[in-house]
């Protein structure tokens, strides 16, 4: 897993301890796992599952501070990915446990999720960082 050596510190600790938490409720190894803190905080985890829709093709997890969490199917480096859902909880930094029932419902179909994200309420940089302070 990268950490961001950036100008904040703060947030690139705390977000790489909440992808690490994640990471292991979903069950995805660190080296699966990957973040970053640039114009967005952004975090990506590769998925061992199989969706199947498309049974040839990874599935990864990925989070953005705009966005929240949603599966998709990996495509091309130049594509957008395919989204098959967003998590519908509004909070940018949900249990990690809950990220975890999430992706198995997806995986199995069992979770719709949502077709479009539903924007976690905007917080500033300090704000994000205080709470993935506790994942450090």
């Amino acid at each position: 897993m990268n950490d961001d050596q950036g100008g904040e510190p703060a947030l690139s600790r705390g977000l790489a301890g909440y992808v690490r938490a994640v990471a292991a409720a979903v069950g995805v190894p660190p080296e699966a796992a990957s973040f970053e803190v640039s114009d967005t905080a952004t975090a990506y985890l590769g998925l061992a599952a199989r969706w199947s829709g498309r049974p040839g093709d990874d599935l990864m997890l990925i989070w953005s501070e705009r966005h929240g969490w949603a599966v998709a199917v990996e495509t091309d480096p130049g594509e957008a990915p395919m989204v098959l859902a967003y998590f519908t909880d509004a909070d940018a930094v949900p249990e990690p446990a809950a990220v975890a029932r999430f992706v198995a419902g997806v995986v199995t179909g069992e979770e719709p999720g949502s077709s479009s994200p539903v924007v976690p309420a905007r917080t500033g940089r300090a704000e994000l960082a205080a709470r993935l302070a506790r994942y450090t």
